[in-house]
């Protein structure tokens, strides 16, 4: 029997399975039915079989076999294998017949081995905000940092969409497996899974996708991250394979170890059973697409989008011109006077908007002249003259007093305590005040409003950055106030492109425009064609992140509308690719600790993970809305529409839209949190850049399009 699949042949014989293309296997699995077993000396025994019987029936493959463990349990497993949409849907439902005392609880994989290599590094792996080619950009803590171990497995709900998927390097030949549908439950909430052990849990609805390369032995892991290998003779194992094991297990992850005294290499290996319990059912659906691919984008970008319309949650119902409106007024009412100084509260917990600091970054996540800039728009286009005064205070300030004597502002003041804080000036910080800045200066300059001392501080800041640039086109991350390197990476380089570009339109001074092309060219070389997305933020790591290829994006886009060569918009389309992914897609459900909070009530799709390896995730994708509508605009490429309106609409799901959640501003929005096991936890409070993030881009649209949702088509 046999299942033709996108060109693919999926062919069943002898108890196992093989794909095949023009004749060639690629994949197998010859004995599909897996179980592993928690025993109650607490082992994890795994073993498969093959089918015991195979038939054609309406269309599809269902095939089933009985499964004995040691201690005499027996499950029944049948599978059915339907050809759908260009997808091999596979879906098991497992029943307990027999359970025995010592057994107390299993889990089943489905998966298909390569066949055309048994080596972990013959292959580049995606999985959306987790692991991206062979993760040699990713912090320690990311998946597939140690490529000599067995498993490499994450539970579905760390990535935007549940999905993994291998590329062979050498043929190009990939695999994926997703979810067939976003219905996950939530666990039990009455226990706690925080050590290396298995967990019962019959509620338990989440798998873990990834790879292995698994040995004969159960693998038993010490609290403190020691692994004991005990042989399993009767188990048999064919190389490498693509999995999806359920429920879930989150393993072998780097892991710090507990105690004074540390193993050599302690892992993480946290898994979840459901019981062994007689008449206990499981069942779950996976698909499993097959396609040949020139790289490793090619194949991100191909798997994304194969999955991104099955799973994609229901765009959330908010009024984007009332929600810009009340966000505005919040920021007005909590932006005071500190003498010469005007800002926001660095920090404030939520919900009652208790201030805690007010420490105040030029950009980054204090987005101070950012606010001012939307300050002063809003409040002269509403006839506001508090926004006016509030949002020109703002500027002023940074224009007026935070100037060196090098030529580059400094960016991180204490605006109680009128001082500057011992940071460096980062070159991510200068790229989003100073352009905030140039925009401020510019929409006065359109009404007849002259701000000398904004302008010169541009010019100023663009002189620096022009003497300042690298030989080969980059700028480091981060330089002393007496203009020496801090930071000798060269990551932040896309970060001031989009600023050089706005001054060199303003003053004609084509220096300006020069050093944005070198910036871009060196950004064009590493981070695109070097897929080293990475040291986007001011307080992570130099390691692969999103708002690395959000910046990337905000440059090539500029770049394009510069000059109008072809490479920056083919840049900026893979870098938008690449920033979709870490977006949280699809919806799952997460218990909430805090009563106020928009997610009692609404889903967390819109949410996006940070650095790659890391669960949860925060609002900053409601920077990107304006441009992916541009892109769209640009490419003609729809999907791109569509994500701009899913970006516009889900990510204020975080947002007390109408003030029924009972934040004591209408329209705040808490920061973001970790809830990829499905338990919310993080800082509960509001920073700046929450709340600029979401004015910003709409605000571009209005000016542009007139509308503070993306235009109907």
């Amino acid at each position: 029997m046999e299942l033709s699949v996108n060109g693919y042949v999926v062919l069943f014989r002898d108890g196992g399975l093989s794909v095949q293309k023009d004749g060639r296997e690629l994949y197998f699995n010859r004995r599909p039915v897996y179980v592993s077993v928690k025993t109650y000396e607490a082992l994890n025994e795994f073993r498969d079989i093959p089918y015991e019987d195979v038939r054609a029936e309406d269309g599809a493959v269902c095939a089933q076999a009985r499964f004995e463990t040691g201690n005499g349990s027996v499950l029944l497993v049948r599978d059915r294998y339907d050809a759908i949409g260009g997808a091999l849907k596979i879906a098991r439902r497992t029943v307990v017949e027999r359970a025995a005392a010592d057994d107390l609880g299993f889990q089943t994989k489905i998966s298909l081995y390569q066949a055309q290599s048994d080596e972990l590094r013959a292959f580049d792996y995606f999985s959306p905000g987790q692991w991206y080619r062979q993760n040699e950009f990713a912090a320690d803590y990311a998946p597939g940092k140690n490529m000599d171990l067995q498993y490499y497995w994450r539970k579905e709900t760390y990535s935007g969409l549940p999905l993994f998927a291998m590329r062979a390097k050498e043929t190009g030949e990939a695999v994926a497996f997703s979810r067939w549908a976003a219905d996950a439950t939530l666990p039990s909430l009455d226990r706690t899974s925080t050590e290396n052990y298995a967990y019962v849990d019959a509620k338990m609805t989440v798998g873990s996708f990834g790879v292995s390369k698994a040995r004969p032995e159960a693998l038993t892991y010490t609290y403190y991250g020691h692994c004991i290998a005990t042989p399993l003779p009767r188990t048999q194992c064919d190389g490498v394979s693509i999995d999806y094991i359920y429920p879930a297990v989150n393993g072998q992850m780097p892991y710090g170890g507990h105690g004074p005294f540390h193993t050599a290499q302690p892992l993480r290996n946290i898994t979840w059973v459901h019981p062994m319990r007689e008449g206990f059912e499981q069942s779950y659906a996976v698909a499993a697409t097959f396609g040949q691919d020139d790289d490793f984008y090619a194949m991100m970008r191909r798997t994304w989008r194969e999955v991104f319309p099955r799973l994609k949650d229901r765009l959330f119902d908010v009024d984007n011109d009332l929600l810009y409106h009340n966000i505005m007024k919040f920021l007005k009412a909590v932006t005071r006077r500190f003498g010469t100084a005007w800002g926001t509260p660095f920090v404030a917990q939520l919900p009652d908007f208790d201030p805690n600091s007010f420490s105040a970054e030029i950009g980054f996540v204090g987005q101070q002249t950012g606010i001012g800039y939307q300050l002063l728009r809003y409040g002269v286009l509403e006839h506001d003259a508090e926004a006016v005064e509030k949002g020109t205070g703002i500027l002023d300030y940074w224009t007026t007093e935070t100037m060196t004597e090098t030529g580059c502002p400094k960016v991180w003041m204490h605006l109680s305590t009128h001082t500057a804080e011992p940071q460096p000036q980062w070159v991510r910080e200068i790229g989003d005040g100073l352009e905030a800045i140039h925009d401020a200066y510019v929409f006065e300059q359109k009404r007849g409003v002259d701000h000398p001392a904004w302008l010169d501080y541009c010019v100023k800041t663009a002189d620096w950055l022009v003497r300042a640039q690298n030989e080969d086109g980059s700028f480091y991350r981060s330089y002393n106030y007496d203009g020496s390197v801090c930071m000798d990476s060269k990551a932040s380089t896309p970060c001031v492109v989009r600023f050089l570009l706005q001054m060199a339109s303003l003053t004609g001074n084509r220096a300006y425009l020069s050093c944005a092309v070198r910036a871009g060219d060196w950004t064009y070389e590493h981070m695109y064609r070097g897929f080293e997305y990475r040291g986007g933020t001011c307080d992570q790591s130099d390691v692969l992140d999103k708002e690395s290829g959000i910046y990337c994006l905000f440059a090539f886009l500029a770049l394009f509308e510069a000059d109008g060569d072809e490479r920056w918009l083919e840049a900026a389309r893979a870098a938008a690719d690449y920033v979709e992914t870490f977006t949280f897609v699809w919806n799952f459900p997460v218990h909430m600790p805090y009563p106020n909070h928009p997610f009692c009530r609404n889903h967390i799709s819109g949410q996006s993970n940070v650095t790659v390896g890391r669960g949860g995730g925060d609002v900053y994708m409601a920077a990107c809305v304006y441009v992916y509508y541009k892109l769209y605009r640009l490419t003609g490429d729809a999907h791109y529409r569509d994500f701009a309106e899913f970006l516009n609409r889900n990510v204020k799901q975080a947002n007390d839209i109408d003030g029924s959640c009972g934040y004591r501003y209408i329209g705040l929005v808490n920061e973001g949190g970790s809830f990829s096991e499905q338990q919310y936890t993080g800082r509960y409070h509001w920073l700046p850049w929450c709340s600029f993030v979401e004015v910003d881009p709409v605000s571009r649209l209005y000016d542009e399009f007139g509308t503070y949702e993306i235009p109907k088509e």
